[in-house]
């Protein structure tokens, strides 16, 4: 049986960096996607309806991965081939903890840390780091915030039209995607869920 990490440490799950560790900070401020939910979310968006004539959509992605954390989401991504990620996060002791990581992997050239809240974001980058075409968004559970998130980084320029978008909540969260946008699907996977949709905009 694959042995789960030791506290306070995470892994990249496939990809260029496949089985690297993560440093996650002490204490529950940050709460880190699991490698199982991981693995699961990326499948689904590498395979299915989300490819590109068999080639997954992470091929080339601009991400934005919003409620940062660690930067396990957006790492994930760009180790499976995404272009670029920006990482947002309102909290300097969480960017400390992703930029670390970030060049930790030696990914500082395809990534931004940004201080910013994922609320009222301000107006977007510009390319190559925007407008994204997959944003992640790991909320607090049952705050409320991917919602408004996604409206405003609508509003603002930092998505691409038909953007996929991913919410995790929590398995009892009920949450609606903002107009605009329409719902593809909804996982559950341990005590966790996933609500995957698009950017309807063209």
């Amino acid at each position: 049986m694959k042995k789960s990490p030791p506290p306070g440490e995470i892994r990249i799950v496939a990809g260029e960096w496949r089985g690297r560790k993560l440093a996650v900070p002490p204490g529950d401020a940050v709460r880190p996607t699991g490698e199982r939910q991981r693995k699961a979310l990326f499948d689904i968006l590498g395979h299915g309806r989300y490819a590109n004539g068999g080639v997954s959509m992470l091929v080339g992605a601009r991400v934005l991965d919003a409620f940062a954390g660690t930067g396990a989401l957006g790492l994930e991504a760009l180790s499976r081939g995404a272009a670029s990620c920006l990482f947002l996060d309102k909290a300097a002791s969480s960017r400390a903890v992703c930029a670390a990581n970030v060049a930790s992997l030696g990914a500082n050239a395809r990534a931004r840390v940004l201080a910013a809240d994922a609320c009222d974001p301000g107006a977007a980058p510009v390319e190559p780091f925007a407008p994204c075409n997959l944003v992640l968004l790991d909320a607090p559970y049952r705050s409320g915030f991917a919602a408004t998130a996604l409206a405003t980084f609508a509003a603002r320029g930092w998505l691409a039209a038909n953007a996929v978008c991913v919410v995790e909540l929590a398995l009892d969260e009920k949450a609606e995607l903002p107009d605009g946008f329409t719902r593809d699907d909804e996982r559950v996977y341990g005590q966790t869920k996933f609500l995957l949709g698009r950017y309807a905009s063209s």
